[in-house]
């Protein structure tokens, strides 16, 4: 078997090698193609290819099931059979799994698995490219610099186990940042999206939305700290649920250690977290969203577990219409906390039946308020109320009665997102947007714009 075994055959062969009880083995195959640009020219761009395969290997013993799991990048055929013997010799040297469940069985095969991995090239962006360069020349002429990368990668996994799993699944994944500045550099605005293929992204359109808040932050005004009306954009949103949605543990809320256990004991599985219906979902199939459609875990943590792989993935209701409807759960922890099986998905999104867009709103509204770009540099205060802290970027605006006067200095906040959804006055229509924070690892979200009464910016923060 050469070096370039297709995926499928290198799954077959190690678990043919396989002389553990149960084995499951995941083949993950990528390629990614970038763009980078600078001062109005683009830099650097590139293609990578990569593969990485990870063994889990299951030994049954007269005091439960054991597992050991090892990964390797860049696995080649001499490297399959001592790959397999190291994780089977981790399983033997580990003590029973706690998580330790049946492998998955019964799930039809995948009719693409025995088909070459999907691959990305530099095509992703043919028609991006050139709008792009479009964009350089208005900016360039607007007296503006574009500043940014451009980031696809498609990502085919193939997962087989000793219970005769054999499936697969393709994902693509596409981000795009663009930063303008101002020659002199005193002024910032960020822009972002997520998509699948570049076909929907327009550089024309974020380089006018950025020439606006250019525009508007040609104003300066200094502002203290306190409690704003504040409207958040669905980028930041985003970035405040996603670390909620990664905080909402089925267990560690029934062990009190949560914002979502209930005081005395058990979870608040029930309860209305908000008074808008405000619903909070994931669903594999979600159109533009599509992430994949069975549990894909490369090792046990808290709210994942290699026993689950193969699981198959339903739309699910986090929140629904206010009230907090389930938390994640792999099959051993729906069985300890005694809640319905709901593992997490790689999406998620929130509606709350608004229309308005994040404009409209701003034009809506009465009195003072902020308007933040976005959110960086957010980090768990107090993970008993879900508390977080965090700092505004590339822009904060001054709202007076429908009317951006000009940009204000940026922020540390103290938040909990939870709190954040008990005080929200309104929800702007659902979109498609792309986390600042957290991009890297979560990008297939849609969120509205929120309007928060009360907003708590704790202190000014001069350095950002």
């Amino acid at each position: 078997m050469s070096r370039v075994s297709k995926p499928y055959e290198i799954v077959e062969r190690a678990l043919e090698l396989s002389t553990a009880d149960g084995c499951v083995v995941i083949a993950d195959e990528s390629s990614s193609a970038n763009l980078r640009w600078a001062g109005n020219t683009l830099t650097t761009n590139g293609v990578t290819r990569g593969r990485t395969l990870t063994v889990i290997a299951t030994v049954d013993g007269t005091e439960g099931t054991a597992s050991g799991v090892v990964s390797r990048s860049a696995v080649t055929a001499a490297d399959l059979e001592p790959l397999v013997r190291a994780a089977e010799a981790a399983a033997r040297g580990a003590g029973p799994a706690e998580d330790a469940q049946p492998l998955v069985s019964g799930i039809p095969v995948s009719a693409d698995f025995t088909e070459p991995p999907a691959e990305t090239g530099s095509d992703v962006f043919a028609d991006f490219a050139p709008a792009l360069g479009d964009a350089f020349a208005r900016a360039r002429s607007g007296g503006r610099e574009l500043y940014g990368f451009a980031h696809h990668q498609l990502s085919s996994t193939y997962l087989g186990t000793s219970t005769g799993l054999r499936l697969r699944h393709d994902q693509p994944t596409g981000t795009l940042e663009l930063n303008a500045k101002s020659p002199d550099r005193t002024r910032s605005a960020w822009a972002g999206r997520a998509t699948r293929d570049f076909k929907d992204v327009d550089p024309a359109a974020m380089d006018a939305e950025l020439a606006q808040r250019l525009g508007w932050a040609e104003r300066r005004i200094e502002l203290p700290a306190g409690r704003y009306e504040t409207l958040l954009p669905p980028t930041a949103v985003a970035d405040l649920l996603i670390y909620q949605y990664w905080s909402a543990g089925a267990r560690d809320a029934a062990e009190g250690r949560t914002v979502f256990s209930r005081p005395g004991g058990g979870t608040r599985i029930g309860e209305t977290l908000s008074g808008l219906p405000l619903n909070l979902r994931s669903d594999p199939h979600a159109p533009g969203l599509e992430s994949a459609p069975f549990v894909i875990a490369h090792a046990s943590g808290d709210d994942s577990s290699v026993f689950d792989n193969g699981l198959p993935l339903a739309p699910t209701d986090w929140i629904k219409d206010g009230r907090l409807e389930r938390l994640t759960t792999t099959r051993h922890s729906a069985r300890l906390t005694e809640l319905p099986v709901a593992p997490g998905m790689d999406n998620l999104v929130l509606d709350g039946g608004g229309e308005r867009s994040l404009e409209e709103m701003v034009a809506a509204t009465t009195g003072r308020a902020l308007l933040l770009t976005c959110l960086w540099y957010i980090r768990e205060v107090d993970p008993a109320s879900l508390l977080l802290t965090g700092l505004t970027r590339d822009g904060v605006y001054l709202v007076e009665d429908g009317e951006v006067l000009g940009e204000v200095n940026n922020f540390r906040f103290n938040e909990s997102p939870v709190g954040l959804l008990s005080r929200a006055s309104e929800a702007g229509r659902t979109e498609r947007t792309l986390p600042r924070e957290w991009g890297d690892w979560f990008t297939r979200a849609a969120m509205p714009a929120l309007r928060i009464p009360d907003f708590h910016m704790s202190s000014v923060s001069r350095g950002v």
